[in-house]
């Protein structure tokens, strides 16, 4: 899966695309490196960041957790993004994994 759990939330791998017409969640991409993660479009251009507060945005709805508890770790200007979101680590995972149509991330 393209997250993990953590003790204070989910560390979750994005292939983010912008200006993709809509905000949505489009399932799980393979990277060119052998990992997974989170493929999302928002309809926004990647400028002055933008981009990176509509998809924490999307993260936070699709997590069921308010868009402040989300933080952008890694790839504020690249297509692959590392966000946290902080929360309930299992209900997070199980929500995302309800998007995805996977399974749950084993704890780390």
């Amino acid at each position: 899966m393209p997250w993990t759990l953590t003790a204070d939330g989910v560390t979750v791998t994005v292939r983010a695309t912008p200006r993709g017409g809509r905000d949505a969640i489009d399932g799980i991409v393979a990277l060119g490196d052998g990992r997974r993660a989170l493929k999302a479009r928002v309809s926004v251009a990647a400028e002055d960041g933008k981009a990176n507060t509509a998809l924490a945005k999307l993260l936070a709805k699709a997590a069921g957790i308010a868009p402040s508890r989300v933080e952008l770790l890694s790839g504020a200007t690249g297509r692959t993004k590392s966000f946290r979101l902080n929360g309930d680590a299992q209900e997070i995972a199980a929500r995302l994994a309800g998007l995805t149509g996977g399974s749950e991330a084993a704890p780390t």
